[in-house]
């Protein structure tokens, strides 16, 4: 049996017991998920707490979950007055509620109010994942009560381009609040959507995010978010299984809160300073780099390259936008296993800095930055070895 059989095999017989021994997974996982069957999503799904240890219980969960999530559709996503719910009686609701209503409580308000955000993910998502085509292409099992409408359920038909203003694009705790002017169109560069009956992947993605908002007014959508969720829905939506491929949308929907519930501060600009927020997180990075590279921590200070600079888009997005995707799942794998996954994290940040010591003790601040914000290809394994040396 070669090496790779026998580690598949491993995988195959480690997620067959009964009562999965995580703390053994996390081990298997932490070297690498081969890219076979289902053994990725499956993996995920329980390293980020979204099925149980107990693999009868399995079954019960994600029934109950898509069916959870099949409702928030439902309820979150139809205009209203297009509703599959009719319980109510559809003619004292319109009386109530009138597209033209100001009330807080009016579902047309809060339809239109949604605009708002809506408008962000609708553009955030149009450029997600340049590198493949993967999220331009349709999926096999788009949702059927919004593509077989007309269009009135699809979310990028609710989008006014012409609404967005710097305000509303501020930040709630990721990056520097950008200030654009007013957009009157989007970029010929973006994706399109899909005719009716078809989705492409980036708007069932779009749907995802626009739900995660919506049930977390607290936070709502922040500009980043669809960086993390592009690689959990590709992985998702990639299983080889199609009883879990057609659910890939429910499965990545709950992946996906999970983990942000664990990185929530990254994205609250009011708990920056907290012990989870962004600025510690890049202050603790800093630290690591002074114990670890006294002298390369002095070079980059004498140069003010602070750890903003480049650091901030590498914690807050899990070096999403610094590899190739296929690398960055690599990553992830690590990263997910960890049982102090952002400590690890920081360790990955650390030796990507480093592993550039000899180019950054040459270069002058500019070139610094430069190779720091557009880290250059290197094998992820070499890496991940790395950071876990230190």
């Amino acid at each position: 049996m070669s090496v790779f059989k026998a580690r598949v095999k491993e995988f195959e017989d480690a997620l067959a017991e009964d009562e999965i021994d995580l703390s053994y997974l996390r081990q298997l996982c932490f070297n690498g998920i081969p890219d076979v069957k289902s053994l990725r999503p499956h993996c995920w799904k329980l390293l980020l707490g979204y099925l149980g240890t107990n693999r009868e219980s399995w079954k019960e969960t994600l029934t109950k979950k898509r069916a959870l999530y099949r409702q928030f559709i439902e309820e979150l996503v139809l205009p209203p007055g297009l509703k599959e719910d009719h319980k109510l009686d559809a003619k004292s609701d319109c009386l109530n509620d009138h597209p033209l209503s100001e009330g807080a409580e009016s579902a047309w308000n809060i339809f239109f109010n949604d605009n708002e955000f809506l408008l962000q993910i609708d553009k955030d998502v149009r450029r997600l994942c340049p590198d493949i085509s993967f999220f331009q292409q349709p999926t096999e099992y788009p949702c059927d009560i919004v593509v077989n409408s007309n269009g009135e359920r699809r979310l990028h038909q609710r989008v006014v381009p012409s609404v967005l203003k710097a305000a509303n694009v501020e930040r709630k705790g990721l990056g520097i609040t950008k200030q654009i002017n007013l957009i009157t169109k989007r970029s010929e560069e973006t994706y399109e959507a899909m005719e009716e009956g078809q989705e492409a992947h980036w708007e069932v993605v779009q749907r995802i995010l626009f739900l995660y908002a919506k049930l977390n007014p607290g936070q709502s959508y922040v500009q980043g978010m669809n960086e993390i969720i592009g690689p959990i829905y590709y992985v998702m939506a990639s299983d080889p299984d199609p009883d879990y491929r057609e659910h890939a949308e429910a499965d990545c929907f709950f992946c996906f809160t999970a983990l942000m519930a664990e990185m929530r501060d990254f994205f609250i600009k009011t708990l920056d300073d907290s012990e989870g927020g962004i600025k510690n997180m890049m202050k603790r990075l800093s630290q690591m780099l002074q114990e670890r590279d006294l002298q390369i921590y002095e070079r980059l200070k004498s140069q003010e390259l602070h750890p903003q600079y480049y650091s901030f888009r590498w914690i807050s997005l899990i070096l999403s936008q610094e590899f190739p995707l296929p690398d960055v799942v690599r990553i992830w794998d690590s990263v997910f296993s960890d049982e102090q996954r952002f400590q690890f994290l920081l360790k990955i940040c650390c030796a990507m800095i480093l592993i550039q010591r000899d180019q950054i003790l040459q270069n002058d601040f500019a070139s610094n930055v430069k190779l720091l914000q557009n880290y250059p290809f290197m094998d992820v394994n070499v890496l991940l070895s790395k950071a876990v040396s230190l």
